[in-house]
């Protein structure tokens, strides 16, 4: 399984930001610069004259929008153009926000009704106070480095907390009210402190067969050992920065510094 499209997030904050045309389809996309902080620019050859690196188009003419984003593309620029994927260099996404969480839900321009009806109810998910847990984990971060130095540690432990059922689990929402109490008693031990191994013993190649836990265990792994016959859908379950190590014939899962999750194929 390959990405279609990487996501990213673009600060354009006090930048210029070229978006052509006219309608409702050109002024949403002015609102969605200008509400990033973007200095929005209407001028093609102004834009680029200025330094910016995107570009919107929203022409209703199919033949103008085509020609515009050749040109912007020659001049280096990435290039949106409105309702035509196959002339986007890149797409936006559905957008949630809860203060400095930005949740994008996006389908690399397939299904722009199917990104807008998940994020809505990934909006009756989340709590309002979700931006005011992230402000304040923001607020300790110093606090947090001073009392697990080690970043795995550190790591291990924020992943317990944020856990569901953890004291600030992110869907609860008394969570950001929790935030120094429980640095205060914070630790990182248990089935994820350091130099610990656990295993998951796959029931099948689907990786939505994994349990909570099995899941929780993968997004907090240090190190995925597995067995040739794990699938890349499964391993890609694990953090990205996680290091990965096929299992040798003889079984022995390598020393690490860190939480390792040995992961068999189904027997």
């Amino acid at each position: 399984m390959t990405l279609a499209t990487l996501p990213l997030y673009h600060r354009i904050a006090g930048q210029p930001v070229i978006v052509l045309g006219e309608g409702e389809a050109a002024e949403a996309k002015r609102r969605l610069v200008e509400r990033a902080g973007g200095d929005v620019i209407t001028h093609l050859q102004e834009g680029i004259d200025r330094g910016a690196l995107l570009a919107f188009v929203a022409h209703a003419d199919a033949g103008a929008a085509e020609a515009d984003a050749i040109r912007l593309r020659g001049a280096g620029l990435l290039v949106n153009v409105v309702d035509r994927p196959a002339l986007c260099d890149f797409t936006v996404p559905s957008l949630l926000e809860r203060g400095p969480v930005l949740v994008a839900v996006g389908t690399g321009g397939v299904s722009a009704g199917l990104a807008k009806a998940l994020r809505l109810r990934l909006e009756a998910l989340l709590p309002p106070g979700l931006g005011t847990l992230a402000e304040g984990l923001g607020r300790a971060r110093a606090a947090l480095r001073a009392r697990f130095p080690d970043a795995g540690a550190r790591r291990r432990a924020l992943d317990a907390a944020l856990a569901a059922g953890g004291p600030l689990d992110p869907l609860d929402p008394a969570s950001a009210d929790r935030v120094s109490g429980w640095l205060d008693g914070a630790e990182a031990g248990g089935e994820t402190g350091i130099g610990a191994v656990a295993e998951i013993v796959l029931r099948s190649l689907d990786p939505d067969d994994l349990t909570l836990r099995e899941a929780r265990l993968l997004g907090s792994a240090d190190l995925v050992a597995h067995e040739p016959g794990v699938p890349e859908a499964v391993l890609l379950r694990a953090r990205a920065d996680a290091a990965r190590r096929m299992i040798p014939p003889d079984g022995a899962v390598p020393a690490w510094d860190g939480l390792i999750i040995r992961v068999k194929s189904p027997r």
